[in-house]
This record gives C-alpha cells, sequence and structure tokens, in this order.
C-alpha cells in the first residue's frame, strides 16, 4: 500500500504544484490522470524519493519515504518521462549499463538477468540494435526492462505512451498488467485511453489537486442517463440551454458532432441518450473545477 498524506509542493515564486493532496494507493495498476501542467510529474518525483515536499508524508508499506528515501529506492523501479539511453549503445549494452549502475543482485550473473529481461519486454530480436536506431516504443520497453529490473515494490511510469503510435502504444498495454499482478504501478498520463485501458482504480489531478478517487467503471456509471450525443451547428451549439454541459464538439465527415451533459431537461432535436465514457467523466471533472476557479474569490 502507498499512502500520500496531505502533500504540499511550493517551488519559489511562489508556484504551488501540489496542493493538500491525499491518496491510498493500493497493489495492482493506478492511474493518475490530468492535463500537462498538473502536477503529476512533481507528485512522481516526492514518491520517488528525488524531490523532498514542502509538507506531507509518503508512506510505501510502513516505510516513510519522505524521511527515508534511501530505504525506498531498493524498492522502486521507475520510468520517468523523456528517459534517455546512449544513441550509440546496443540495448543488451545499454541494459547492462543500467544494472551495473542499479547495483541490481543477480545470482545467475547480469547477463542472464539482461536476457531475461529483454525477453520479458520482447525486445530480444533487437538486443544488438543501437538504441537510437530504437523506436519510441521500443526505448519506452527497455525503459520498462531497467525500472523492473530487481523485483521493484512500486513500479512508477511516468506518461510512457505519449508519442507512440497505435500499435506501439497497444504493445505497451499488453504489458503493463502483467507487470501489476506482482507489485504496485503507479501510471501518470494526461491520455485518457491509457487509464481507461490499464487502470482499475485511478484519480483525476488538476492543479496540484486531487478533484476524484475513482475507477473508471464508477466514474461512468455516475453519469448513467446524462449523456447525449448528437449533430449540431455552430450556431445551434451557442443556443443550448444553461443548464446543458458542452463536453465535446468535432468535425466528422463534414458534421459537428457534439456530446451534451443533461439533467432534469430534454435533450435538443436530433441527440440521443448514449453510453458514458471515461472522457465524458474527466472533462466534466475538468470543467467543474474550472469553474470553481473562476469565481470570485477563488484561492489561485
Amino acid at each position: 500500500m502507498l499512502e500520500i498524506s496531505n502533500l504540499v509542493k511550493i517551488y519559489p515564486g511562489p508556484v504551488a504544484a501540489l496542493r493538500d493532496v491525499t491518496l491510498e494507493i493500493p497493489h495492482g495498476m493506478f492511474g493518475l490522470l490530468g492535463p500537462n501542467g498538473s502536477g503529476k510529474t512533481t507528485l512522481m518525483k516526492i514518491l520517488a524519493g528525488l524531490l523532498e515536499p514542502t509538507s506531507g508524508r509518503v508512506v510505501l508499506d510502513g516505510t516513510d519515504v519522505t524521511e527515508q528515501p534511501e530505504a525506498v529506492w531498493p524498492r522502486l523501479g521507475n520510468l520517468p518521462q523523456g528517459f534517455g539511453f546512449y544513441p550509440n549503445l546496443s540495448g543488451e549494452a545499454m541494459l547492462l549499463h543500467l544494472l551495473r549502475l542499479k547495483g541490481v543482485a543477480a545470482p545467475g550473473g547480469l547477463r542472464r538477468l539482461c536476457d531475461e529481461l529483454l525477453e520479458r519486454v520482447n525486445l530480444t530480436a533487437a538486443a544488438k540494435q543501437r538504441t537510437k536506431e530504437y523506436s519510441g516504443g521500443m526505448r519506452q520497453r527497455l525503459g520498462i526492462a531497467q525500472a523492473i529490473a530487481g523485483n521493484p515494490d512500486l513500479l512508477i511510469v511516468d506518461e510512457p505512451t505519449a508519442g507512440l503510435d497505435p500499435e506501439e502504444r497497444q504493445r505497451f498495454y499488453n504489458l503493463l498488467p502483467g507487470l501489476a499482478t506482482e507489485r504496485t504501478v503507479l501510471l501518470s498520463t494526461h491520455i485518457v485511453e491509457d487509464v481507461a485501458s490499464l487502470c482499475p482504480r485511478m484519480a483525476f489531478v488538476r492543479k496540484g489537486r486531487i478533484l476524484a478517487a475513482t475507477s473508471p467503471a464508477e466514474a461512468r456509471e455516475a453519469l448513467s442517463g446524462t449523456i447525449y450525443a448528437g449533430a449540431a451547428t455552430p450556431k445551434e451549439v451557442g443556443g443550448l440551454p444553461p443548464t446543458a454541459t458542452l463536453i465535446k464538439s468535432h468535425f466528422i465527415e463534414g458534421q459537428n458532432l457534439c456530446r451534451l451533459h443533461l439533467k432534469e431537461v430534454d435533450p435538443p432535436t436530433g441527440f440521443m441518450l448514449s453510453e458514458p465514457t471515461l472522457e465524458d467523466a474527466y472533462m466534466l471533472a475538468m470543467r467543474a473545477a474550472e469553474a470553481l476557479e473562476t469565481r470570485p474569490g477563488a484561492a489561485a
């Protein structure tokens, strides 16, 4: 269990990156979903013991990460955003170098461990290939290989699918759930599909605050019977009743397709009841938070 209590991080300025973050993250996969700049990376750095919070605590299975980060490092696997490799080293040589730097114990030898890790992330065929020739997805899978070395209790992955094409993203989706059967995997992302596909539990994050801790299924169920979809002209969209919330509007094949959140009001002509999605729940949570932030007297 990873317990985060009243975590605050204020940078000089002052800039509040985290505002009283409190979460309990169980064994398995957990998603942190929020826009870029919402404080997710700051939170990941604090959880990894790489950044000191202004106040608050992080406890991993009884060990206080904020007081004893060095005690947690051997139990931690970390794939930060933008993790880099030496471009002219092969994948195998790069991974061996990282294993030596981490001081990973390998009873059968580091080379054998390296081979096992490359096989686990499906990079055996590319082991001798230089990392500068790797695709984005291959680099991310090599990053996962170094992160799971030593069989960590906590695996942190920060924006792992950003910039990946659909095929590489799917490979990553196939890899992560197997890792979560053995440990806590914390996935930080701004991509709704990542959380919808992978995480049984999750939290929405905005401007350093936790808006909600829930599950994708619960977030969708809470909107049951309130989501409508249909086509509307920009003029019709502008004339929606004040009780309607426009979730999404985009053109497909020349039609402006919209999704609306409506409660206790009849839908506009041509709009039909639609199954809620996690994206609906996410967008509505962000809109509600934005509305609160812009009220007169709201805290900055």
